[in-house]
């Protein structure tokens, strides 16, 4: 429904300002509890999933903390914290449990359009983080969500397992790994494209592309009121809502702090980002088959954690390598310049500055 208005007599029960895999799954989620409800997905752009959603534009790590080292940080005495990373791994298997259901109800009829499995692997190097490393494993291993966890020091089984991580590198240096078979590569933008293509189908449920929320008020009947802007004919009209979901990525901040809700009220955002370099030959990417997470160097930021992933889009193998430091004053990629500035208000600004002061690791990343 490319360019398409809404219906302004309509009385909708929800709408889901953005395409991607959040409202996605979200609408999902509503309509298999409620199949009477009337749902409408309001997106700016003329495609589903095109930012954060869109395969290139995430690791398609899943974070189920297979490997990402920051969730289970060591404790001042030693020990080692996974409190956060069985929440972050139960969460995943949950989602990986809906998917299932939906793969029973025939909303997704091929998994492999989105899933791959692809093995999870934690790279450390020198003796201090192999010792921190070690302890992890056995601190996760008994555990049934990280049951199968691999561990070893053997540069020969390392070098199996991430040839181009271990071959060429100095040998004199203690290393150690641990890996998880069973991780996977997900592409959220395959997904999301599955999950609105079978949302559109069903009764009540309709999706604009094009179309710009600019404004969203609470009325005094306690509805929420949008003011949607068709971006083909510039013009604007109104909608009238139960329940509204910002799932437009950065660009659901603007609507957050026009939305008046007192928990909108401190929020900003920094436009930092991760930029990667990209290898598509399959000479390279055929040597390696896992995603591999290092250790980001002390005092630096979680998201600097060095990666090399592979990734399975459309069928095809890559591997992305990074992340490198970026910065705009965008919040989405077809954002506006002026996103980041507009952003600051009055109540905001002291958190923000208060963030930027206190986490000077981002801020010189």
């Amino acid at each position: 429904m490319q360019g398409e208005q809404l219906n302004q007599s309509q009385q909708l029960d929800v709408v889901l300002i953005g395409a991607g895999i959040m409202s996605a799954t979200l609408g999902t989620l509503l309509k298999e509890l409620n199949p009477q409800l009337t749902i409408s997905i309001l997106e700016s752009h003329d495609q589903i999933a095109a930012e954060s959603s869109n395969a290139w534009n995430n690791a398609g790590t899943g974070h189920a903390a297979l490997c990402e080292l920051n969730y289970t940080p060591e404790r001042a005495d030693g020990s080692i914290d996974t409190k956060k990373a069985f929440e972050i791994n139960e969460e995943f298997e949950v989602s990986k449990q809906f998917w299932s259901y939906l793969v029973g109800r025939d909303v997704i009829e091929r998994p492999t359009a989105f899933i791959h499995r692809v093995p999870h692997i934690s790279f450390v190097s020198g003796a201090k983080d192999v010792t921190y490393l070690r302890k992890r494993f056995a601190a996760l291993k008994d555990h049934h969500l990280f049951a199968g966890m691999d561990y070893t020091e053997d540069r020969y089984e390392m070098e199996e397992w991430m040839p181009l991580i271990v071959q060429k590198r100095d040998d004199t240096v203690p290393s150690a790994a641990t890996r998880m078979k069973g991780g996977t590569d997900v592409d959220f933008g395959a997904l999301a494209q599955i999950l609105v293509a079978n949302l559109k189908n069903r009764p009540g449920v309709a999706l604009h592309l094009r179309q710009r929320v600019t404004d969203v008020q609470r009325t005094a009947d306690g509805r929420w009121q949008l003011t949607v802007k068709d971006l083909i004919s510039g013009t604007k009209y109104p909608v009238s809502a139960k329940f509204v979901f910002l799932g437009a990525g950065g660009g659901a901040l603007p609507l957050l702090q026009k939305s008046g809700i007192p928990e909108g009220r401190g929020f900003g955002g920094f436009p930092v980002s991760g930029q990667w370099l990209r290898c598509d030959n399959p000479i390279i990417t055929d040597r390696h088959y896992a995603k591999v997470y290092g250790k980001a160097s002390i005092g630096a930021p979680p998201m600097s954690v060095p990666h090399l992933d592979t990734r399975i889009i459309g069928g095809k193998r890559s591997l992305l390598f990074g992340p490198f430091a970026g910065f705009s004053t965008k919040y989405l990629k077809h954002g506006s310049y002026l996103d980041f500035p507009l952003s600051m208000k009055p109540d905001n600004l002291v958190p923000m500055l208060a963030a930027g002061a206190t986490n000077m690791g981002l801020t010189k990343y």
